[in-house]
């Protein structure tokens, strides 16, 4: 394999994964859009001062975090995504065996 191939199949694989994130990032952004709507409908005329207080206060929280603590946080919220994902692995794999019978 020559240079030129080498770099076409690099620059390939490098325009599929873009386009694969730009998918992502597509995708979560209309999930973002609609939970913002909702979020806006649910609250509209309602006094929502504690709330944008709340907020404002884990705002500034987390603006105010060591680097240990950020780390540690992020940790945390990896472990229960990962816990949640085994959750539902094991659901599936239930239902898979329970359909098999």
């Amino acid at each position: 394999m020559g240079i030129k191939a080498f770099f076409k199949k690099a620059f390939g694989d490098m325009k599929q994964g873009a386009k694969a994130q730009h998918e992502v990032d597509k995708a979560e952004f209309q999930a973002v859009k609609a939970e913002s709507r909702a979020n806006f409908e649910e609250n509209r005329g309602r006094n929502t001062y504690a709330k944008a207080k709340a907020d404002a206060k884990k705002h500034w929280d987390d603006a105010h975090m060591t680097p240990e603590e950020r780390a540690e946080k992020m940790q945390e919220e990896r472990n229960a995504k990962i816990a949640a994902a085994n959750q539902r692995t094991e659901e599936a794999n239930a239902r898979y065996e329970a359909a098999k019978k």
